[in-house]
């Protein structure tokens, strides 16, 4: 597909209005979210954020029904929460504690009147419509002065995937599938891109890393963690190669901080 081509498919997906309550169902052949990813990569993704939190509020940029929420209240305070789907939100309110504030809306209607010191967006930044116009938004507008922002995505060169395209199930690594574009996914970042757009909103990015070097589907990893195959140190072992091979994981972070104001 030529990057012409690409842009207008882009164009065309932004102008078509989305229901988030749908793109959260899981469809025939791809579940929006796997235990693999609730169990296993969820405690990593907060190993590897641990050293980098601060005291201060705390923004969480699509929490979903609020399983990483609640593993983030562990170590931050006075979080809020914004959401596209009401129908996550309704779950997430159900089982985390009420002073934690969310926001019904879209990103590119969010109106936030504090700046925080934390904030997250994990596996959403793929779904957005206009990135890097978000990416501006937090920025310029909600990131405090010495805030950081923790970006996790997806990783299109995960081993798991590699091996996908060798199958012939997907085109190539950065495609976006029928089942993933079903659930709102608009691209799929390797870390020199996400690092291309984080760059191209004014952000500094002083960490970069992976999350979990994984060469299984998510599907095989659901079927494993009920047997007794895998262990604890085995995960542990996973956790540690994709500290070392970060272009190999199965997510890809980083870590941001505040740059130059984009001048629109």
């Amino acid at each position: 597909m030529t990057e012409r081509c690409i842009y207008l498919w882009e164009f065309l997906l932004s102008s078509i209005e989305r229901n988030y309550d749908v793109e959260i169902k899981d469809v025939a052949d791809h579940r929006y979210a796997y235990n693999f990813d609730f169990d296993v990569i969820h405690p990593y993704m907060i190993q590897s954020f641990r050293p980098f939190l601060q005291a201060g509020r705390t923004l969480e940029l699509g929490s979903f029904k609020g399983d990483l929420t609640k593993r983030l209240m562990a170590y931050c305070d006075n979080m809020t929460c914004v959401e596209a789907s009401a129908e996550a939100i309704g779950v997430a309110q159900s089982k985390l504690p009420q002073q934690i504030e969310f926001i019904h809306t879209t990103f590119e209607h969010a109106q936030l009147l504090q700046k925080y010191e934390n904030i997250f967006m994990t596996h959403v930044l793929e779904h957005l419509d206009d990135p890097v116009h978000i990416l501006r938004r937090i920025n310029d507008e909600w990131l405090s002065e010495h805030g950081r922002f923790f970006l996790v995505c997806p990783n299109a060169n995960a081993p798991s995937r590699q091996i996908a395209v060798k199958m012939g199930l997907i085109s190539h690594n950065t495609a976006v599938t029928s089942a993933e574009l079903a659930h709102g996914h608009r691209r799929t970042y390797t870390l020199d891109t996400l690092e291309r757009d984080a760059a191209a909103a004014g952000l500094r990015v002083i960490h970069r890393s992976g999350i979990f070097f994984k060469a299984m589907a998510n599907f095989q990893w659901d079927r494993l963690l009920k047997t007794d195959i895998i262990s604890r140190e085995y995960l542990d072992g996973c956790y540690a190669l994709g500290q070392q091979y970060p272009d190999l994981c199965s997510s890809i972070f980083l870590l941001c901080e505040r740059g130059a104001r984009i001048i629109r």
